[in-house]
């Protein structure tokens, strides 16, 4: 792999259990040692630094705070080991406990406070010493959802205002696209793809991208061709169309991809794409009714309905048009990058 992370960006490491975003991590942290290449900071090689003279500050997944040390006790720590002066620990620990919100619990102990709060104090001690760069190792995956996004909005402030280099390591994807400046998606210790989050969601690499990141329906075109600023193809009886690239199709056969959200229940409407077939399961969750369809190639498409009334009359087994904007769907590559 080869990645450049730009200062002051938020970047987040992504992929499933297994792919090597906190080994990566772990690495640039210098924790482990990379097996080969190098480790460069401002074109200066840092493979062989160790980690307490990399400037790095880490945020692990457990917190990993003292508690038989209060919060400003916990905060100071990295300062006192590097040697400090007494009233400039005061005031540097007395202004970050302010940034996260702590400062009136400055004298309890970790147990004293909620996982949230403990999870700032873990922040706050990783950011004292104004590090370099901010490393985090899934901070937020032991805590509910409306406490993870109220958190999530603090990080997000937290960078803005301290211009630190962040790095952060999660499974969730609707975190990584709500924080990060760009994404890093692994898979199996490779690099599948960096951009920033609308064109990793929109314009995905591959098909390994477009699978992990969010819902995405996938069908298989035959008989493709290019026709102007379009590639067209037959599924089935349908001939379906898709943004001409050039990267992506190299055969007769294709994947051309569309997100759920896209979808819509009717019939064509201007330049759109329409395929038919029968509602075979729907749920609602909320802000939206998610329906599946089965197509007559054997294919089962997913559509997220955000308006009610359109999917008022969507009721298992009936049979209905799905159309969407041609615009909307691209075609895939079925292959891995090779570097």
């Amino acid at each position: 792999m080869d990645l450049t992370i730009r200062a002051g960006e938020f970047l987040t490491l992504l992929g499933p259990s297994g792919s090597g975003k906190t080994t990566f991590l772990m690495t640039l942290a210098g924790f482990l040692a990379p097996t080969h290449g190098r480790l460069e900071e401002d074109g200066i090689d840092i493979t062989n630094r160790p980690a307490d003279r990399r400037n790095f500050g880490m945020v692990f997944q457990g917190y990993a705070l003292f508690p038989h040390f209060s919060v400003r006790d916990n905060v100071a720590f990295p300062l006192r080991v590097r040697k400090m002066k007494d009233d400039q620990i005061t005031h540097r620990v007395g202004e970050i406990l302010e940034r996260v919100g702590l400062d009136r619990h400055a004298d309890k102990k970790p147990q004293q406070l909620s996982g949230g709060q403990q999870q700032r104090v873990a922040l706050a001690r990783a950011l004292v010493f104004e590090p370099g760069v901010l490393l985090l190792d899934e901070p937020f995956s032991a805590l509910d959802k409306n406490l993870r996004e109220g958190l999530q909005a603090e990080m997000k402030r937290i960078h803005l205002e301290t211009g630190t280099t962040f790095v952060l390591v999660t499974h969730d994807q609707s975190e990584a696209l709500s924080l990060s400046d760009r994404i890093a998606i692994f898979d199996h210790g490779r690099l599948m793809q960096v951009s920033d989050p609308r064109t990793i969601y929109t314009q995905p690499a591959n098909r390994f991208v477009a699978e992990f990141l969010g819902r995405i329906n996938l069908l298989p075109l035959t008989e493709c061709r290019s026709i102007g600023n379009r590639i067209v193809g037959r599924l089935g009886e349908s001939a379906l169309s898709a943004p001409f690239a050039p990267t992506a199709i190299a055969a007769e056969d294709a994947l051309l991809a569309v997100r759920p959200e896209h979808l819509h229940i009717g019939p064509p409407a201007g330049d759109e794409n329409a395929v038919t077939g029968m509602i075979v399961d729907r749920s609602y969750n909320g802000p939206q009714v998610a329906l599946q369809v089965a197509l007559p190639t054997g294919q089962r498409i997913q559509l997220s309905i955000k308006d009610p009334s359109e999917a008022s009359g969507s009721e298992l087994g009936a049979q209905v048009t799905v159309s969407w904007p041609i615009a909307r769907g691209f075609i895939l590559s079925d292959e891995r990058p090779t570097s």
